[in-house]
C-alpha cells in the first residue's frame, strides 16, 4: 500500500499548491461521505476499490 504523505509533500511532487491538495482531499472525503483516511480506506474496501 502507498505511503501517506503530508500535503506539502504531495504538492511538491505534483507541482501544485498545498491549498489545491487540501481542496482535493476535502472533496474526496465529502463525495465518499468519510471524515478520515481510515474511513476512506473502509469506503474503498467496501466498494472493491482496494
Amino acid at each position: 500500500m502507498g505511503n501517506e504523505l503530508i500535503n506539502k509533500q504531495i504538492s511538491d511532487k505534483l507541482f501544485i499548491s498545498e491549498r489545491t491538495v487540501e481542496t482535493h482531499r476535502k472533496n474526496i472525503f465529502r463525495k465518499t461521505n468519510t471524515q478520515s483516511v481510515v474511513g476512506l480506506l473502509k469506503f474503498a474496501y467496501a466498494h472493491k476499490i482496494l
